[in-house]
């Protein structure tokens, strides 16, 4: 995962896409001005720098304009405005950011761009000739996804859960009141997609087409543990 400096000057744009870039496992640092921003920068050398254009110092793009000139461009930027215009687009990368959010941003376009900014600039692994991890592996992850649906008796073998302490097979007690049927189902439902994606809430949440809130929601109520879901002890 990476390193991400958001730099807004707006408290409440800092702290949702802290929250979203967190809970897809990157490192975050936030700044609200250039001054900030510069040190931020200098101190932790970020795989990523999220920056907003209108700043009440000095505006994004005269801090892009610095760092290139200056020869600390050496990342990835993502520009952000709630005001641009398409001159301010071209204006922002034709001095070095890779893209251009509009705000309100949302989530989907969010990690869309993150993604392929990092993408981009990530090193490609050497292939090692002869290996035969990589056919092994998604053999591996191809096995653990099947699914065995026929009924015996009063249960169902369900879907398997990928590798992370849970079940490899869950089974189901048809023979039970259809609430409690459900919410066993349910249950495994959630906890396969939790699983599968790494404890991420923000694609689980797109994934089951919930809210992330009706979400949080529905797993305490499931009793789902998230704590066996979260990477390194972060959601």
């Amino acid at each position: 995962m990476a390193t991400i400096l958001v730099v807004d000057d707006e408290l409440g744009i800092r702290a949702l896409l802290s929250e979203i870039l967190t809970d897809e496992g990157h490192s975050i640092e936030l700044a609200e001005n250039a001054a900030q921003a510069r040190a931020c920068r200098e101190r932790m050398r970020p795989d990523l720098v999220l920056l907003d254009i209108w700043m009440p110092d000095v505006d994004g793009i005269t801090l892009l304009k610095e760092w290139g000139s200056s020869g600390q461009l050496s990342m990835p930027v993502i520009m952000m405005s709630g005001h641009g215009t398409i001159d301010t687009a071209v204006e922002a990368t034709k001095f070095g950011a890779i893209a251009f959010l509009e705000k309100p941003i949302t989530l989907q376009k969010l990690l869309r761009a993150v993604e392929q900014a990092l993408v981009k600039t990530a090193p490609r692994p050497a292939p090692v000739l002869g290996s035969t991890n990589h056919n092994s592996y998604a053999r591996a992850e191809m096995n653990s996804l099947q699914m065995s649906l026929p009924v015996s008796g009063n249960s169902l073998p369900l879907a398997t859960l990928p590798p992370a302490g849970l079940a490899s097979e869950q089974s189901f007690e048809l023979d039970r009141p259809l609430r409690e049927a459900r919410d066993a189902f349910e249950k495994s439902y959630f906890e396969f997609h939790l699983a599968k994606e790494n404890g991420s809430m923000t694609r689980v949440a797109e994934k089951t087409g919930l809210e992330r809130t009706h979400l949080y929601r529905k797993l305490k109520q499931l009793g789902v543990d998230l704590s066996r879901n979260k990477r390194g002890g972060g959601i």
